[in-house]
């Protein structure tokens, strides 16, 4: 599996985490609190979120064969709709 993670400076963290949690929620398997979420995607990729007041923190989990590349782009450009008065927000995907 390979890793990526990324701290997501925004104020709206919380927010964010929930409305991606509730969209993803009818095609994939979703679990989500105000703080927390985790969404296990169809190719096997895991996203891990978890919100405080500064920062919106993703670990971003994508099997060997699985496109690191486009699957950060899906997850920010998802993120980035919702924070279309913020945005585009700043992902400094580091490799995990």
């Amino acid at each position: 599996m390979s890793v990526a993670v990324a701290r997501v400076p925004t104020l709206s963290a919380s927010r964010y985490l929930q409305q991606l949690a509730k969209h993803w929620s009818h095609k994939m398997e979703v679990a989500f609190t105000a703080e927390e979420g985790s969404i296990a995607f169809p190719n096997g990729a895991h996203l891990a979120m978890r919100a405080d007041s500064q920062t919106l923190d993703l670990v971003l989990t994508v099997p060997e064969d699985g496109d690191m590349a486009r699957m950060r782009e899906v997850v920010a450009s998802h993120i980035d709709r919702f924070a279309f008065r913020e945005g585009p927000l700043t992902y400094d995907w580091q490799e995990g």
